[in-house]
Order: C-alpha cells, then structure tokens, then sequence
C-alpha cells in the first residue's frame, strides 16, 4: 500500500491518515484487512460514522484510506466502496442503501 500511495503521489500526510485508517480497521477485527468481507468493511464503516459519530474531518480520509487499500492495493470491486448516489437522489429523499450512504458522505 504504501508503494502504490507513493506511485499515485500522496502527500506524506495523507499516507499517514490512509494507513492509519487500515490499521485501525485490523485492530477492530483482529484479522489482517486482506482477509475482511465487504459486510465487515461496511459494518465498520457504520460503526465509525454512526456509533461514534466521529466528525466528517475525521470520516473523510478513513473512507477514503479503505477506499485506497481496497480499491487500488488489493483490486476489489467491492459495490459499498465504488457506488455513487447521484444528487438528485439525495435531494428527493429517495431511500438508498446503508452502503451507498457511506459513500455519499
């Protein structure tokens, strides 16, 4: 991970943030993040922004360092971490999925 943050030219300070969110999600299950489900990776991520209602600063880099590990270090093409709601959803009031919610926030 951290060869590939560098390749894709992250700042010193994101790849500390990134990491720090990869491991943060390991000590959370006690399993190496290579071998998580995607149900555990959206459950944490729920955990995080909804059970500890940690800030939006604070949420932003952790979704987007699990993004990174999954999306580009490992290859997943997980639907929870690719998906986007379109504007016009979120305005109607349409309902979606608790994973597509985590990516819009």
């Amino acid at each position: 991970m951290i060869q590939d943050m560098k390749l894709a030219g992250l700042v010193e300070g994101t790849r500390r943030e990134y990491l720090r969110a990869v491991r943060q999600l390991a000590a959370y299950y006690m399993v190496p993040p290579d071998r998580l489900t995607e149900r555990q990776v959206q459950e944490y991520i729920l955990y995080v922004r909804d059970d500890l209602g940690v800030a939006k600063g604070t949420f932003a880099p952790l979704l987007a360092g699990l993004k990174f590990f999954y999306l580009n270090t490992l290859s997943y093409e997980w639907p929870l971490l690719t998906k986007k709601k379109s504007a016009s959803h979120a305005r109607s009031g349409c309902p979606t999925s608790a994973a597509t919610r985590i990516v819009a926030a």
